[in-house]
C-alpha cells in the first residue's frame, strides 16, 4: 500500500505524524503531549518512553495494542492509550464476542473502552473496531464496522 504517500498527504494538511514520534500541542487552551508508534503487529515500532509532561494530557496513539507497547505507555503516565489493529475481533460470536484479538490482548479488550494497567499504575484504552477488514479473512461476522468519537473531559 502507499503509506508513504498517505502519511504526506496527512501531514500537509495538518494531521500530526506520531509513528515512533511524540509531539506537544495545545487545543483550546489545553496542553497535549501525544506519543505513538508505529505497527507493532509487523515489528515497525520502537517506543522511546520517559515520563509524559507534567500537567498535560498524556495521550498514546498506537496501531497494534499489543502490551510491549501498552505497559510501558501506563508507566510513563499515559491518560489515554488510543489503537485499533484489531478490527474488533472481526469474526464475533453473539453472547461470547470476539474470537480473537491479532495481538496479545484478552479478547474481551477488542473494541472499546477499558483499562491496561497494574496495582501501581493504569491508563484507559479505547480500541476502534474500525471499517477494514483482514485481507486473510475479508469479511465480518456480528462485528459491525465503526469510527468512534471519543469526548476527553477534564477528571474532576
Amino acid at each position: 500500500l502507499p503509506t508513504g504517500d498517505l502519511r504526506a498527504e496527512l501531514v500537509s494538511a495538518g494531521w500530526l505524524d506520531l509513528n515512533n514520534r511524540e509531539e506537544r500541542l495545545q487545543v483550546n487552551e489545553v496542553d497535549i503531549h501525544a506519543r505513538g508508534t508505529d505497527d507493532a503487529h509487523i515489528n515497525r515500532d520502537d517506543y522511546r518512553g520517559g515520563e509524559f509532561d507534567a500537567g498535560a494530557l498524556a495521550l498514546g496513539v498506537i496501531h497494534s495494542p499489543y502490551r510491549r507497547i501498552t505497559t510501558p505507555l501506563v508507566h510513563d503516565g499515559a491518560d489515554l492509550i488510543l489503537a485499533g489493529h484489531t478490527h474488533g475481533g472481526q469474526v464475533c460470536v453473539p453472547g461470547y464476542g470476539a474470537l480473537v484479538t491479532n495481538c496479545d490482548l484478552p479478547r474481551q479488550q477488542a473494541k472499546g473502552l477499558s483499562t491496561v494497567g497494574d496495582e501501581a499504575r493504569s491508563s484507559l484504552l479505547h480500541v476502534s473496531a474500525g471499517v477494514g477488514t483482514s485481507p486473510i479473512t475479508p469479511f465480518r461476522i456480528a462485528c459491525r464496522p465503526e469510527a468512534t468519537l471519543l469526548t476527553i473531559t477534564q477528571r474532576g
